[in-house]
């Protein structure tokens, strides 16, 4: 896919902001891990997030915490970014409750929210 072909990234809620707040070099690797993921292509950072079908994370470990942005390709042509946040590496691997609900309702917005644009082609 070239440059022409890229699919247009759509974040929702307070991805973009939280997204900011990380650190520099976390914010360069997950965003040219976006890019690639616009081009069609899937990251080495990108792994499956259990319990949602077409919801993918890409993970990245900086010192001792873990930051992860949550997005989705499966709906219409836009990559939909659900949720950045860090994660503390004591809490084990399991993607807390409070974030999966939060993943769940973004889900949801970005469903509603390509609804919308095919109705204004």
């Amino acid at each position: 896919m070239d440059h022409d072909h890229m699919k247009p990234l759509g974040f929702i809620g307070t991805a973009r902001k939280d997204l900011k707040k990380f650190p520099q070099t976390v914010r360069d690797n997950i965003g040219f891990d976006l890019y690639e993921v616009q081009r069609g292509k899937t990251p080495a950072t990108a792994k499956s997030l259990k319990g949602l079908p077409g919801v993918m994370e890409l993970v990245e470990r900086y010192r001792k915490d873990t930051y992860r942005a949550v997005y989705v390709t499966n709906i219409e042509d836009v990559i939909y970014v659900l949720h950045c946040f860090k994660k503390k590496s004591k809490q084990g691997i399991k993607t807390p409750k409070r974030d999966m609900d939060l993943i769940r309702q973004r889900l949801r917005v970005a469903q509603e929210q390509s609804k919308g644009w095919k109705t204004n082609d």
